[in-house]
């Protein structure tokens, strides 16, 4: 039996509260043919009808954590020069997810766009339920996803049209069930190729310019893959999208063991 003493400052207020519990024990196992270490994804960004610039998510390397094996996975986006000009955005998120169960141990977001600039650090620790994000500790459901790694969890996922997934987030220190609804069959074309896709709905929260002010939609390669090859999202003055432009396949766990 544990004793946790959680915390939570609201509006300048200090709320603590004493709970037990016991170490949870993480035995989930979530086969992944999706992705591995040395993935790389290459996109463009719009921003209506203008070239704003381009982005990148990849899965870097293993780390460990607690004796697991886990993935670094980081994106990074940027305005070109001419949107520098007038609105620059220098985004960097990392994700670090679990190789068996895949959900997070650790996400940080680094936000640099135009006035605005933020810098957000959580540490999961998913054995005792609760996360750390400054000085405030937070409760959080078993197997609890980021932003970045719930993304990472719907790619392992078989995915039927009609399907609505359901998994735990914790976003700006709110947990909160994501839903993932699975449109429709598309036909997309990129800079990198034409694909068959599914188009997925993340019903989510987030902050900064990829705040979700209306809906957000990205098209999944309807295989085994899952590779994200368009994003187009609502923000908060007008929309973006992001279309893929170069890929490279990882190296699956699986076949590193």
């Amino acid at each position: 039996m544990r004793i946790i003493i959680l915390s939570l400052t609201v509006s300048g207020t200090l709320f603590t509260v004493t709970l037990s519990a016991e170490t949870r024990v993480l035995d989930r196992y979530i086969p992944n043919d999706a992705f591995g270490t040395g993935e790389w994804f290459q996109y463009s960004i719009g921003y209506g009808i203008i070239d704003a610039g381009s982005a990148t998510m990849e899965v870097q390397k293993f780390v460990e954590v607690k004796g697991r094996p886990v993935y670094q996975i980081r994106t990074v986006a940027t305005s070109n020069r001419v949107f520098d000009a007038f609105y620059p955005v220098r985004d960097t998120m990392y994700s670090l997810i679990d190789a068996e169960g895949i959900f997070s141990w650790r996400f940080e977001k680094h936000q640099h766009e135009g006035d605005y600039h933020r810098s957000q650090e959580v540490q999961f620790e998913q054995t005792e339920g609760y996360a750390l994000e400054g000085q405030d500790t937070i409760p959080i459901p078993e197997y609890v996803q980021d932003v970045l790694s719930a993304f990472y969890f719907i790619r392992t996922q078989t995915l039927n049209v009609g399907d609505t997934l359901r998994l735990p987030n914790m976003t700006d220190k709110m947990s909160y069930e994501m839903q993932v609804i699975v449109h429709a069959k598309e036909s997309i074309s990129t800079p990198a190729g034409d694909f068959d896709c599914l188009k997925v709905e993340p019903i989510l929260l987030a902050t900064g310019i990829f705040r979700n002010k209306g809906k957000i939609y990205v098209w999944l390669t309807d295989d085994r893959l899952h590779m994200p090859v368009l994003v187009r999202s609502k923000i908060i003055v007008g929309s973006i999208h992001a279309e893929l432009t170069a890929y490279r396949f990882g190296e699956l766990w699986e076949d590193q063991r």
